[in-house]
């Protein structure tokens, strides 16, 4: 391999070659880009579900994707199908991918309403009970893999694979609000370790139900003003109160550069570094020194070859809890010092709330958009800024600034931390 194929440690350069994206502004990259940097935002009134009584009453939900089944299961597989889809068409692949998979998928099976009406479906059983004796029934005796694929989220990387040829056992993992991120390093190893040339990361999250709203609630988690919805989400302004609930899908075709450049496919950014650690702090909170997401950005650094001056951008985690974007701001500190005031920090989640599992992704594809059209999407809602965070967020309005190098941070609840560095592609 000619050293032009190679990183800085002497393994192979990942290049980004497919993308597709879902959100809540809608579907496929091209509207979502231009929803996104004109500061559209996807955060509703919730119409899936009743949600008298609840405290959270808003979410970014992905309802224009039709599915067979009303489950999270079913909508986020058809969510990762199309983002797929898209993909593997802009990276100009047909038939078998022939190369691994790695899904990051929400770790939630479907409610009980959804499991008793699955249940109604199914060919009447031997045995007698209600809807939940004939639900277990049903799966203990039926071996009806429809019926199975409806309602086990591991059903789903086994689905993708089988639709789009993949090779391999595909992967699914699941790391809280890293996910997305974790799987697309998942990608990035396989191919810097010459197991493959391609890898296929999909990362997906259908699972906005009241069953969700009532968990994350009463961990305090989520945002409780409903009212106007899309000014809910506002990362590192002074009154900010939790996160907005969404959904969404995104996947990246990962390439060695050495094979994308072979087959003369378009090479849209470059996946330079990568960088985990975990927060033994607490089960949902961050450390509030920042200690583990500091150490996470620097690893992705140190992966990457670049040192803190040379990070144009940031797409921050940007959650708009009040504990996360003070410390994701501790942890940027002390990483960039001085550098800090002059790097521009928007949050997606800002437009599009937080698509959870499919964070990490959503929020890569955004970046190597940042870097690719020399447009910096907003931070929306920033009319009251918090004091304790000085940062320039891109208030409110997009700009235009060229960059060529781009942090993606992922910091999630069970202390899953994620950093991606990305850059251009190279000359």
């Amino acid at each position: 391999m000619s050293n032009a194929y190679k990183d800085h440690l002497g393994r192979p350069i990942v290049a980004v070659t497919g993308m597709g994206v879902i959100t809540s502004l809608g579907q496929g990259l091209e509207d979502n880009w231009a929803a996104l940097t004109g500061g559209a935002s996807g955060i509703r009134k919730i119409t899936r579900f009743p949600t008298e009584g609840l405290n959270t009453r808003i979410s970014g939900m992905v309802d224009f994707i039709e599915v067979p089944v009303a489950n999270s299961v079913e909508r986020s597989y058809a969510m990762a199908r199309e983002t797929t889809l898209e993909a593997l068409a802009q990276a100009g692949l047909s038939g078998d991918f022939n190369g691994p998979l790695f899904l990051a998928a929400p770790p939630i099976e479907p409610e009980w309403s959804a499991r008793f009406e699955l249940a109604d479906r199914s060919p009447p059983s031997t045995q007698p009970g209600d809807a939940y004796n004939r639900f277990l029934t049903a799966m203990r005796e039926k071996a009806d893999p429809a019926f199975h694929e409806a309602v086990l989220f591991g059903a789903i990387s086994e689905r993708l694979a089988d639709r789009f040829g993949t090779r391999g056992l595909p992967v699914t993992l699941s790391t809280a609000c890293a996910s997305g991120a974790t799987a697309i390093q998942l990608g990035v190893e396989a191919i810097r370790q010459g197991r493959t040339d391609r890898a296929l990361t999909v990362a997906t999250d259908g699972s906005v139900s009241a069953e969700a709203l009532i968990r994350f609630a009463l961990l305090s988690a989520l945002s409780t003003q409903n009212d106007p919805p899309e000014k809910a989400s506002k990362p590192f302004t002074k009154d900010r109160d939790g996160f907005v609930i969404a959904e969404g899908a995104a996947t990246l075709v990962l390439e060695s550069l050495e094979a994308a450049v072979a087959r003369g496919a378009r090479v849209y950014g470059i996946l330079k570094g990568c960088g985990e650690k975990a927060d033994l702090f607490h089960r949902t909170r961050s450390s509030p020194d920042g200690g583990p997401a500091i150490a996470t950005i620097r690893a992705a650094l140190a992966d990457a070859g670049i040192d803190e001056g040379g990070i144009g951008y940031i797409n921050a985690h940007g959650t708009s809890t009040p504990e996360n974007d003070k410390m994701e701001y501790l942890s940027m500190s002390a990483v960039f010092g001085e550098h800090l005031p002059s790097i521009p920090v928007s949050s997606n989640k800002s437009m599009i709330g937080h698509t959870l599992t499919a964070a990490g992704a959503v929020e890569a594809v955004f970046s190597i958009q940042t870097m690719l059209t020399g447009t910096l999407p907003p931070t929306i809602n920033y009319q009251n800024p918090d004091p304790a965070i000085v940062l320039d967020v891109v208030p409110n309005v997009k700009r235009s600034q060229q960059v060529s190098a781009v942090l993606s941070n992922s910091f999630g609840f069970g202390g899953q931390n994620a950093s991606l560095v990305m850059t251009a592609e190279p000359a």
